[in-house]
Parts: C-alpha cells; sequence; structure tokens
C-alpha cells in the first residue's frame, strides 16, 4: 500500500508540473504576441502624430536697416540676417567657449558704399541672388564651417560667391531690372529678368569647364516675347526646364530647352477656376519645380502641375488647400527638399502643409506684426523669423508629413501622373523625390500570391489527402505520408531559386503546354481508372493492391511528355509561333517571365504538404464505427465519404486550408525570387506582383531607422500581422461552428 500511494503521489506531482509548464508555455506564447504587437505600434506611432512648432530662442538684433532675408546654418548655432543696405551679418544662437548667445560674430558688406539693395532672390540651397540700386547682380551664399581647434566646435560663417566676385552680365544693354529669378547647374546659369524699358531677358552663362570661383563663362542673351507692363513673380526651375512669368492672375510658362522657340504655354486664368474671381497673391516653386503653388486672396492655395492628356501636356489644378476664410496669402514658403509648404497672411497667421498627402500639418502666429524676413533651416526642422528688431528661432517636429490614411490606402495624384494612382515607389535618386507609400498595390499582392498559391494547392492537398486516409492500403500510406510531410522540409529559398531560374523559363518557352497538361493530365487519369475498372480480375489478380496506385504515374508521365512535345505544334499553328506576342500583342495583356503563374506552382508545392497533412489526420481520425455503420446500412464508399466522413472532418479540413492561407500570406522568400516584385494592381496571370512579406524583406536594409520609410514598413508587418490573426480567428470561429454542427454524428 505504500508503494502504491508514492506512486500516486509521484504521478500527482508529475501531472500537476505539466500542467503548470503547458500553462506556462501557453501564457509566454499569447504575451510574445502581445509584445510583437505593442512594439509594431510603438515604431509605427510616430509618422501620425501632429507637427509642432516650438519657440527656442529670441534675439534683440539691432540693424539700422530693413532686414531682406535671414537664415541659419545646418546646426541652427549661427544665423544671418541681410539689410536692405547690402550688409550680411552674422549672429551667434548658442552659447559657446568664444562667443555668447545673440552676439555678433562677423558682418561684411555686399555692395559699393552708397549703394543699396534693390531686390533678393532666395534660390534655395542657402543662395542669394542680390540686385542693387544701380541695377548690378551678384550671386552669393552664406556658407559655415565647422572648427575643432579649441578643442570643441565653433561654426565658422563666410561668404561665398558661386559665380565669382565681378558683377554678372545680365543685360548687354545695361539697363536697370525690376525683376528677376535664376537657376543654375554644374555646367550653365540661366536668369531671366525684367528691365525697367519692359523686356524680358534670358540669360544664359556658359561655362567652360564646372562652375566655381574663378570659372570663365560664355553669356548668352535672348529676348522672351512677352507683352506686358508689370510682372508680377518670375520663377524658373531648378532643373532649367521652364520659367514661370506672372502677371496680376495670368501664369505664363516658357520652355527654357535650347532646341524650344520660347513660346509661352497659359495656364488658364486663375480666375475661370474659381465660383468667385479671386485674384492670385502669391506665387512659389514646390521642391524639384515640377508643381507650383497659387495663392489667393480668398485665402485659398492651389497645386498645379503637368498632366498628359489628349491634347498634350497642360497644366491642372490638381489640388487646393483652404488657409483661411477672410485673410489673403500674402507669401508661399516651401521646403528645399520636401514637398512642404508654409504660408502667411497679414495678421500673422502661419500654416503648414503637405500636397501630396493633402495635409494641413499645423497653424498657428509666430509673431506679431509684420515679418521683414522667414526662412526655413536647411534640414527643414526649424524656423527662423525677423520682425520689430527681433530674431526668433524656432524648432519644428514635422518627421513625417507624407504619411496620412489617405495618402497610404487611397488613390494619390502624384506629379508627372495622368491621374490619381495607388503606386508604392518608395526611393529614388534624386533629393526632391516625392514618395510614393500607397499600402495598397503591396496589399493587394499578398493577396494575389496567395490566391493562386492556393488555387493550385488546395484541390491537389486536399484529394491526396482523401485518398490517402479513405482508399490507400495501410502499407503504402505509411510510405506516402511521411513522404508528402518530408516536402515540408525543403527550404523555401530552393523553391523560389528553382521558380525562378528553372521554371519561369520553361512556362514561357512552353505555355501552350501548361494548358495543355490542364487537360491530358486529368483525362490520362480517368482512362486509366476506366481501364483499371474494366481489366478482368485474373489480370488484376497479378498485381499486389498496394501497387495499384503506382500504374499511374507512367501514365502521368506520358501525359506531360504529350503535352511538351504538342506545344510547338500548337503555338505555331495557332499563335503565330510566339505565344507570348500573341498575348501582348492580340490580347494586350502584358507578360512578364516572373509572373502569378510560377508563383501559384512554386508556393502551392510549399503550401500543399502542411494542407494534406493536416486533413489527411483529420479524415483518418474519423471513427470506423461511423463508415461501417454507413456500409452496413447499404451506402457505397463514395456515399459514406461526402455523407459521413467529410462533414466529420470538415473542421479539421478547414483549419488545414486555412493553415495553408496562412503560411500562403506570410511566404517571403518565394515570392521574392519568382516574381518581378513589382508593386501593380492587375489579377492578370501572366504578371508578378509585390507582397508585403517580400517588400518588407527587400527595403528594410536600405532604409533608414527612424525615417518615414523604414517605420510604413513596420506599417506593413503590423498590416500582415493583421491579415493573419484575423485569418486564423475567422477559421477558428468557422471551425468551431462546424464542430459544434456535425459533433452528432
Amino acid at each position: 500500500m505504500a508503494i502504491a500511494s508514492t506512486s500516486a503521489n509521484y504521478r500527482k506531482v508529475k501531472n500537476s508540473l505539466a500542467k503548470w509548464i503547458i500553462t506556462l508555455g501557453g501564457i509566454s506564447v499569447l504575451f510574445t504576441l502581445v509584445l510583437i504587437f505593442l512594439y509594431l505600434l510603438y515604431v509605427i506611432k510616430p509618422i501620425f502624430e501632429s507637427a509642432t512648432v516650438e519657440p527656442v530662442g529670441q534675439f534683440k538684433i539691432e540693424e539700422g536697416y530693413k532686414v531682406l532675408a535671414t537664415g541659419t546654418d545646418e546646426l541652427k548655432e549661427v544665423a544671418y540676417t541681410i539689410s536692405e543696405n547690402g550688409q550680411i551679418n552674422f549672429y551667434q544662437l548658442v552659447n559657446s567657449g568664444r562667443y555668447k548667445a545673440g552676439e555678433k560674430i562677423l558682418s561684411k558688406q555686399l555692395v559699393e558704399d552708397g549703394e543699396t539693395l534693390r531686390h533678393l532672390v532666395d534660390i534655395g540651397q542657402e543662395q542669394k541672388l542680390l540686385l542693387d540700386s544701380a541695377g548690378n547682380v551678384q550671386l552669393i551664399e552664406p556658407h559655415f564651417t565647422a572648427s575643432f581647434d579649441t578643442g570643441e566646435r565653433v561654426i565658422m560663417p563666410s561668404v561665398r560667391y558661386p559665380l565669382g566676385e565681378a558683377y554678372l552680365p545680365i543685360d548687354e544693354n545695361n539697363i536697370a531690372l525690376n525683376k528677376l529669378s535664376f537657376a543654375m547647374d554644374d555646367e550653365k546659369a540661366i536668369f531671366v529678368g525684367w528691365t525697367q524699358d519692359k523686356r524680358l531677358l534670358k540669360t544664359t552663362l556658359l561655362a567652360e569647364d564646372d562652375f566655381s570661383y574663378d570659372t570663365t563663362y560664355e553669356a548668352q542673351y535672348q529676348i522672351i516675347d512677352y507683352n506686358a507692363n508689370v510682372i508680377d513673380d518670375i520663377l524658373v526651375t531648378p532643373d532649367l526646364a521652364m520659367v514661370f512669368i506672372r502677371q496680376a492672375n495670368q501664369v505664363a510658362v516658357y520652355s527654357l530647352d535650347e532646341d524650344t522657340e520660347l513660346k509661352a504655354t497659359i495656364i488658364p486664368n486663375f480666375a475661370e477656376n474659381k465660383s468667385t474671381a479671386n485674384h492670385i497673391t502669391a506665387m512659389a516653386l514646390l521642391s524639384g519645380g515640377s508643381s507650383i503653388l497659387l495663392g489667393d486672396d480668398g485665402g485659398n492655395v492651389s497645386q498645379w502641375f503637368e498632366v498628359a492628356t489628349e491634347q498634350g501636356r497642360e497644366f491642372k489644378q490638381i489640388r487646393q488647400f483652404k488657409v483661411s476664410d477672410t485673410e489673403a496669402i500674402i507669401a508661399i514658403y516651401t521646403e528645399q527638399f520636401r514637398k512642404s509648404f508654409y504660408t502667411e497672411t497679414p495678421s500673422g497667421e502661419m500654416g503648414m502643409f503637405y500636397t501630396t498627402s493633402e495635409a494641413d500639418l499645423w497653424r498657428g502666429k509666430l509673431h506679431q506684426g509684420d515679418a521683414q524676413a522667414f526662412a526655413i533651416t536647411p534640414r527643414s526642422d526649424g524656423l527662423v523669423v525677423f520682425t520689430d528688431q527681433q530674431l526668433a528661432i524656432f524648432s519644428v517636429e514635422n518627421e513625417h508629413p507624407e504619411v496620412t490614411w489617405q495618402a497610404l490606402w487611397q488613390e494619390v495624384w502624384y506629379e508627372g501622373y495622368p491621374e490619381p494612382e495607388f503606386i508604392w515607389q518608395s526611393t529614388s535618386g534624386s533629393d526632391d523625390f516625392e514618395a510614393k507609400f500607397s499600402l495598397v498595390p503591396i496589399s493587394f499582392g499578398t493577396i494575389k500570391a496567395a490566391m493562386y498559391a492556393m488555387i493550385f494547392a488546395v484541390p491537389i492537398a486536399l484529394t491526396a489527402a482523401i485518398y490517402t486516409a479513405y482508399f490507400m492500403t495501410p502499407g503504402l500510406r505509411r510510405k506516402v505520408k511521411p513522404t508528402i510531410e518530408l516536402m515540408e522540409a525543403l527550404p523555401t529559398v530552393i523553391l523560389g531559386f528553382l521558380a525562378g531560374l528553372w521554371l519561369a523559363p520553361i512556362i514561357e518557352i512552353y505555355l501552350p503546354a501548361i494548358c495543355l497538361l490542364l487537360i491530358f493530365i486529368p483525362s490520362s487519369v480517368f482512362i486509366t481508372a476506366f481501364a483499371w475498372h474494366k481489366l478482368p480480375r485474373t489480370y488484376k489478380s497479378l498485381i499486389p493492391e498496394t501497387w495499384a496506385p503506382i500504374i499511374l504515374i507512367p501514365t502521368i508521365l506520358l501525359a506531360a511528355y504529350a503535352a511538351f512535345a504538342l506545344s510547338p505544334l500548337l503555338e505555331q499553328h495557332l499563335f503565330g509561333g510566339d505565344v507570348r506576342q500573341f498575348i501582348t500583342n492580340d490580347l494586350g495583356i502584358d507578360f512578364d517571365q516572373r509572373n502569378a503563374l510560377v508563383v501559384g506552382i512554386a508556393m502551392g508545392f510549399a503550401v500543399i504538404p502542411t494542407i494534406f497533412s493536416m486533413a489527411e489526420d483529420a479524415i483518418f481520425s474519423v471513427p470506423k464505427h461511423l463508415t461501417s455503420g454507413s456500409l452496413a446500412l447499404g451506402a457505397t464508399q463514395w456515399q459514406t465519404l461526402i455523407k459521413v466522413v467529410l462533414l466529420t472532418a470538415s473542421p479539421g479540413i478547414f483549419s488545414a486550408v486555412m493553415m495553408g492561407l496562412g503560411r500562403a500570406v506570410g511566404e517571403t522568400m518565394i515570392v521574392l525570387m519568382a516574381t518581378g516584385n513589382t508593386p501593380i494592381l492587375d489579377w492578370s496571370i501572366f504578371q508578378g506582383m509585390r507582397t508585403l512579406a517580400a517588400n518588407i524583406a527587400v527595403e528594410m536594409p536600405e532604409s533608414e531607422v527612424g525615417s518615414s520609410h523604414y517605420r510604413i514598413l513596420f506599417l506593413a508587418a503590423f498590416v500582415l500581422f493583421v491579415f493573419t490573426f484575423v485569418f486564423n480567428t475567422l477559421a477558428e470561429f468557422i471551425r468551431q461552428r462546424l464542430r459544434e454542427k456535425y459533433s452528432s454524428l
């Protein structure tokens, strides 16, 4: 009795220990899933936070003249002002070992004594085009150099002259200019100016080599045919392609291409596009120069860019921002590398907007009275305002202006596109690239890849599971089932490699054979089964029952050989010798070598073992007394299979299919290697796709940590997580309903 009691206590301890270990394991899995979910939200959260503008410092600056321009270095440690008397002053913004905050550290005269600045053009990249009262033109650039001679970082300011210190020859007649705009690249600089005698000039400076401080250049002059008494604005695009000229409410666009005649394309009269006749009060070029922003006296800012139409390329109004209900727009300031812009009204109300996402990011008031000068810092992380002898510095927290739910999930009209579209294009070689972060194409690609994989895998896996579990002899089942399950151990990178480099070219060359296989293989199976059924019993007895299904192997191989042998003949007689050209030219369907058909076959092979194993176990686990009772009541094997076995096993079969779907949705390497990774919205079986998982694998190593691109990739992972969670939850719900419904059988 003592031994039996000890054994019972020992078993009780083991059972209790096993219970706690299993419970702890389950809780750990759930806790890990919750942690993953929370971490994804932690990384994603900043992209949906609102922009903020906070004051950093304010300094009393004694300037005897009106300030025309201001700015800072990249680190916001030194600021400068350019005054109407042609003087540039540099001020320390933070305390250092050498200077105190607010102290003037350098001053330089930019124009000759007695002259003043008539006009100043802010070119971007901190370059300023100066036009003095004598009609002289110079290009200057405030420059900042970091020095560590004293053991600490000291920003040393200076002034550079990118085109030399000599005055620039804008007008060969030496007539003073009223308006002037400019842009340059490494080889040439283009100036467009409006003279006092009402001529519109185009002056091109051609460098013998790349522009530098001592470069010699040749000047070319051209008169632009433009009749007007007054010109309000002139803007030359940074790529030297176009110039925008505004007179009142009419904006003319000239191409600056040397091989093109200078003819104006008139943007439709601004008043004609409004229900009320608002008037243009401000104009600015968006980053990159492809879009122009027009502000009016009704408090609206509209974005215009060229769109391909049936009549050619035309400027169209793409979107509009409502800034104020009562005030006009007096100024528009654009960032250098992003599609953000700021607006200003007469009362000093400022607004921050982003064009692509149509985001209204921030509204507020930075100053009292009129601001003499306003500037966005080089890194777009701060603002500089000079007003009433006060230089105010503000920090801007606006890391992800391009991200909104609308930009992620709705059609967006991007620059240069004929209409709004869903596009994923996260990078480019251009600094002013308009990032396109629509998650629709890659979410669609995930569903498309999973759908084609399931179309291929489910019929094969379920029919194989039914035959193996219900009809196959036990001896053969013990060999077949482990063999198929062993396929699951095959690395998906091998399947992707074979699909991309071996299967895709075969399908492209023998596409008719793939279609014939869908006819020949089922037909050969039915013909063989019918022949076996009609075979005399004496001949059937010569072949062991275990080996009877093996007869299908040579039959299927022969059918496949016939399909591939007939493929060239079929292609020659029905498709003119090239089925790919027929699909592309005659049917108008694009054909990619690595397409959805290749992905469906390759990913189907990866999913088949999962579905087969679970479905086969579910069918084989149906109690034998149910099948025996059905057969005893006179039902045939097929009736028993359909009415009893499959219904009883339906919860397990459904779970197998959903597990396979979950595997297909999350598959990475096969999709990455077997498709062109093109994020397009097309159900065509002959085109590729890009999935969420493949997109993360491709772009995560190249994304900058903390950038919008980086966080949106985590958002894509979160969407994938939600996909699988929804599918699994739905599967469990349906499985429980099926179990409750058929548990009484």
